[in-house]
């Protein structure tokens, strides 16, 4: 019950060819196989740029001091859902 015979395949076929028409099915998979390979393409590039970027370390600038926490409250003079939170850092200075 679950298989296709080659009856039905051509069935398919010929129920794709009449929606699509024969002019466009070729357009279309060219198409599709022009998507294709760009996307690999890209995929491999994306895996060459990770191989080649090696993690680079933080520079360790000991005569910096620790940014301030702050106290964020829910509400103006909250003071039971008050929690420190440190302030994020400008990473992109060099």
């Amino acid at each position: 019950m679950g298989r296709l015979g080659p009856t039905e395949i051509i069935l398919i076929l010929v129920v794709i060819i009449l929606l699509f028409g024969a002019k466009k099915l070729p357009d279309m998979a060219r198409s599709l196989g022009k998507s294709a390979r760009i996307l690999k393409s890209e995929a491999k590039a994306m895996k060459e740029e990770d191989k080649s970027a090696a993690p680079a370390d933080p520079p360790n600038n000991s005569d910096q001091q620790p940014p301030a926490q702050r106290i964020i409250q829910a509400a103006p003079g909250d003071a039971t859902n008050a929690r420190p939170v440190n302030e994020p850092t400008d990473t992109t200075k060099r």
